[in-house]
């Protein structure tokens, strides 16, 4: 099936189900870092839009444990850096809709929480096409190790996500109900 296609069958699922804004257990998450034994303090999160997983909830318990939390911001030509936020600081709307933090405090975050639009055990992630999320993990990876980790609904999984040269893996993706990972 063509990626549009998948694309288009999987966000009329996860806006039917998650109408309600399931969340993701933030203890999930963070027993990953704490299990990769890594001192990272420097997060990037997202905005959740078009029914995507909520991972404000997760970014509070972070920002509560002192991590420097960070959003993206999208630039020119289908790119985006993150910069520095904390939830006492206002959002701007983008062209596209999506809150977005003032582009004050470039930050390069070592956790990249990731939305997918689905994915499949292989952990390949299917996104919404522009390539935003590929091009940055391979930016960051490039620079300094990073872990990513996916959020999703169980029901985003697909037995097998088409992939080429420029789709970049995750190392998890934590679901309302499971985990896949490394």
């Amino acid at each position: 099936m063509l990626k549009s296609k998948l694309r288009e069958k999987i966000l009329k699922i996860r806006q039917n189900k998650n109408k309600n804004n399931i969340q993701i257990n933030f203890k999930k998450v963070f027993d990953i870092i704490k299990k990769q034994k890594i001192n990272y303090k420097n997060i990037g999160g997202y905005f959740p839009v078009n029914f995507e997983v909520d991972d404000l909830e997760i970014l509070k318990n972070f920002e509560r444990k002192n991590f420097k939390i960070s959003l993206p911001v999208i630039k020119k030509n289908f790119q985006m850096d993150f910069y520095q936020w904390s939830f006492t600081e206002i959002l701007k709307i983008n062209k596209y809709g999506i809150p977005e933090p003032e582009a004050k405090n470039l930050i390069y975050p070592e956790i990249l929480l990731v939305p997918l639009v689905g994915f499949d055990l292989k952990l390949n992630r299917l996104g919404y096409g522009g390539g935003f999320y590929d091009r940055l993990i391979k930016k960051l990876s490039q620079k300094k190790n990073i872990l990513t980790i996916g959020l999703a609904l169980s029901d985003q999984k697909i037995d097998k996500v088409p992939v080429n040269k420029y789709d970049q893996k995750l190392d998890y993706i934590v679901t309302n109900k499971y985990t896949v990972g490394k």
